[in-house]
């Protein structure tokens, strides 16, 4: 009997209303079916039906039983098992050659992770996967919440996310010792690429959100004006809060996704408005 790896995040999803409930939620498309961490393959099975499937998994204990128990599928070529770290798999390429919709069950150590590089795989369109429970409402959350974090604005900003249903930690063996919920993200736009599909005009100016962002939030509780003078002039920072009709002591989480991303817009048009040593002696 293969055991659950701590190494490797595993527990093993057993409840099989679980595995329905996925099934269900899945879009209705001809997009390509990928699977992260099949781990015994049950909710594999389950996909199996639906439609061909390609999986990834890291554990290559895992890999032999599957390849046993999924031997007639392989062979015709429903299922291609690939065995590997698909993070490595990320900085290289996509996950697959054609558009396609993200199933998984993802260890927690690790989910976040992989959800944002799915998020920036233009060939991955929508994502359903079940991870910790508190990082799922980070990702749903809405402004002026106290779980509004740069996950939220990162996922929103391309997309639509919905927490779909929760699940105890009884449908696991081994039973992990929090929550775990079910979570959709549907992309309508991708971060970067053509104008009419991108938010950003390329790469590096997507980059330099996920900086402004780390910085804006570095200290949630503080103001957002205090955070961003960090890496800006202040007073350029101040002006931009008046030109939007915005508090001078409003805090990160409070500030809408829009706010953010035109705020992030007008700091970068200001090519003047990085911090100086001036700035810093002045604060």
């Amino acid at each position: 009997m293969i055991e659950a790896k701590k190494k490797f995040g595993q527990n093993f999803l057993q409840d099989l209303n679980i595995k329905h409930k996925i099934i269900q939620s899945m879009p209705k498309t001809e997009r390509q079916l990928v699977e992260i961490g099949p781990g015994l393959g049950d909710l594999t099975q389950k996909l199996l039906e639906v439609k061909p499937l390609i999986a990834y998994e890291v554990d290559s204990d895992l890999c032999v039983y599957l390849r046993d128990k999924f031997s007639k599928d392989i062979a015709c070529g429903r299922l291609v098992l690939n065995e590997g770290d698909v993070l490595e798999k990320f900085k290289k390429d996509s996950l697959c050659d054609r558009e396609y919709d993200l199933v998984a069950n993802l260890p927690y150590y690790i989910a976040t992770t992989i959800i944002l590089k799915a998020l920036q795989d233009p060939l991955c369109k929508c994502l359903i996967v079940m991870i910790q429970k508190e990082v799922a409402l980070k990702f749903a959350a809405t402004c002026k919440t106290k779980e509004f974090t740069s996950l939220a604005i990162l996922a929103s900003i391309i997309g639509s996310v919905e927490v779909l249903f929760d699940v105890p930690p009884s449908a696991f063996e081994p039973q992990p010792k929090v929550f775990s919920s079910v979570i959709k993200i549907e992309k309508h736009k991708e971060y970067f690429g053509k104008e009419s599909t991108g938010v950003f005009n390329s790469k590096a100016e997507f980059e330099a959100f996920e900086k402004y962002l780390r910085v804006a939030f570095q200290a949630p509780r503080k103001t957002w004006i205090k955070n961003i003078s960090s890496n800006f002039s202040k007073e350029k920072a101040l002006s931009l809060l008046s030109e939007q009709n915005l508090s001078d002591t409003i805090r990160p989480h409070e500030l809408s996704v829009l706010n953010h991303h035109l705020l992030f817009k007008k700091l970068q048009e200001k090519s003047d408005g990085r911090k100086t040593t001036r700035d810093s002696e002045k604060d």
